[in-house]
């Protein structure tokens, strides 16, 4: 058995208070839950290879990045993993959206 622990993994870690509380969603993260759902439903992801991509960020990365934000890493992980998007097609998305938003359109 491996004494391997990710940085994901607190279970036994005093890890602070929780403090349970219900709040606001913002649009963004909305739209990536919604996108999750879609993709599963369409046999294109599943919520494990979601959780895989997702503990295969490094420490920093993982304590940097929100909830969504690892969802949003996650979810294009798999669709490259998966072939469905390119890593050069999700580049230029990226870069489309990042003008537009520049534009402010």
């Amino acid at each position: 058995m491996s004494n391997y622990r990710g940085v994901h993994d607190i279970g036994g870690v005093p890890a602070g208070e929780v403090v349970p509380s219900e709040h606001d969603y913002a649009l963004w993260e909305k739209r990536v839950d919604a996108m999750m759902v879609l993709l599963s439903k369409k046999g294109l992801m599943t919520v494990d290879e979601l959780r895989r991509n997702i503990e295969s960020l490094g420490a920093d990365a993982y304590d940097e990045m929100s909830y969504y934000e690892r969802w949003v890493y996650a979810i294009a992980q798999t669709l490259i993993q998966r072939g469905v998007i390119s890593i050069d097609e999700l580049g230029r998305r990226i870069s489309a959206v990042q003008a537009r938003s520049d534009d402010g359109t």
